[in-house]
């Protein structure tokens, strides 16, 4: 059986030498290259979508491949889809590099100018190792080929507009619905999700920080199942600690979750650090929760510039939400999304804290009450999303799905499609 091998590459010079040289060994089929790092993901993502057997058994990856480094989407592609064998090609053959590569998930490296001999040594060994760890995919084993979960922060234009409330409901409402969550405090000093559910914790994100290789077992070991059945991996208690998790290590984190759970639901809080920026910048979908207020709406423009000038994330990739929002107020969500420059979410989170203040006081919020306006907003924001399973005989535009007694969701939305 021929091997599929789909090279990495940026440079179009490295493009036309390493597709020859592939084209030239025996019993290979190289496929179209892919030019940056977020095509190779989403290229692998459509072929194992549709079953293991579609992934190519070996993918090359160019030391200069972008916008990711070259060893952070080694071990992105080595976490999500364990059954492709990744091979780094690089000018530096040194036995530090060796080393990093192979802590990351290579299965082997080639040194430039590129030697025929090696490169086929090197793809025939990776190939079988490849075919090696399908077989035992294919006799049930406990390997996860994982597309990827969907990964949405959630960050605040400053602090106490909301946004540990509404990651911990969006969270609530994907699993209700049935798909496997994991809600992340990545406010790293002063995160608070712990205190919201009424949660006594040892291990946090920081025990995570300094493990190179996240196994299934090891992230299961830092995770705190709830009673709702959330996963939750909590900031740590000492928020000095917090300094530990860099923005490597929160890749890392990211990347290990989304390999495991349907939908990761990531606090960011109202403070910028590395840690929450690689989180915002890996996410599929980035909310920024702001009050309708001058201060929160400059807040949030604010927050905006800034992601985009650090390269985090681009204005139009960003989704306002619209939080203790009412109709007596002059800044209506069309005028906060002329501000930011953002979409803004249709659904909008109304003005109600006498609902919430029992339940926030007891640490209790997954008990709000299903008749909370607060909380059918928040879940139906979850469905605006996509966050949740929408059961088949659910309308479009209707009510959604009734999650028994753990709550509801609604899908309405303004017919001028603002807030």
């Amino acid at each position: 059986m021929p091997t599929r091998i789909l090279p990495a590459v940026g440079e179009a010079d490295a493009v036309r030498s390493i597709t020859t040289l592939l084209s030239q060994l025996p019993d290979a089929e190289p496929v179209a290259p892919v030019g940056d790092s977020t095509q190779l993901i989403d290229t692998l993502a459509r072929l194992a979508a549709e079953s293991v057997d579609e992934l190519p058994e070996v993918v090359v990856v160019h030391e200069r491949i972008g916008p990711v480094p070259a060893l952070e989407l080694i071990r992105e592609v080595a976490l999500r889809f364990p059954a492709v064998g990744v091979i780094l090609v690089t000018s530096d053959a040194s036995p530090g590099l060796f080393q990093a590569a192979m802590d990351y998930g290579a299965r082997g490296l080639v040194a430039l100018p590129l030697s025929y001999e090696e490169l086929a040594s090197r793809v025939q060994a990776v190939a079988q190792w490849s075919v090696g760890v399908r077989r035992h995919l294919g006799a049930g084993g406990d390997v996860f080929t994982g597309v990827g979960g969907t990964v949405v922060t959630v960050s605040g234009a400053k602090g106490g507009t909301g946004a540990t409330l509404t990651a911990i409901q969006l969270a609530l409402a994907a699993q209700a619905s049935g798909r496997s969550t994991a809600l992340v405090d990545m406010d790293l000093q002063t995160g608070d999700i712990a205190s919201y559910l009424d949660v006594q914790f040892r291990r946090s994100v920081v025990d995570l920080a300094a493990i190179t290789d996240i196994s299934p077992r090891v992230l299961a070991d830092a995770v705190f199942r709830h009673d709702t059945g959330l996963a939750l991996l909590l900031a740590p208690a000492e928020g000095e600690r917090g300094e530990d998790v860099t923005d490597r290590a929160a890749r890392q984190i990211v990347s290990a979750l989304r390999s495991r759970y349907e939908i990761v639901v990531i606090d960011c809080g109202a403070q910028l650090g590395g840690a929450g920026a690689a989180a915002v910048e890996m996410a599929d979908r980035a909310l920024l929760i702001t009050t309708p207020d001058v201060v929160a709406v400059r807040g949030a423009k604010r927050a905006v510039r800034m992601w985009d000038r650090l390269q985090i994330r681009k204005a139009e990739e960003t989704t306002v939400v619209v939080n203790r929002h009412s109709r007596a107020t002059e800044i209506q969500p069309p005028l906060i999304q002329k501000i930011t420059g953002t979409a803004v979410a249709a659904t909008v989170v109304p003005a109600n804290f006498k609902e919430l203040q029992s339940v926030v006081d007891a640490g209790r919020i997954h008990e709000l009450e299903n008749k909370s306006a607060v909380k059918q907003a928040l879940w139906g924001l979850a469905g605006e999303l996509g966050l949740v399973k929408v059961p088949d005989g659910a309308q479009k535009g209707g009510r959604g799905f009734r999650g028994g007694d753990r709550g509801s969701v609604s899908f309405r939305r303004r017919k001028d499609g603002g807030g």
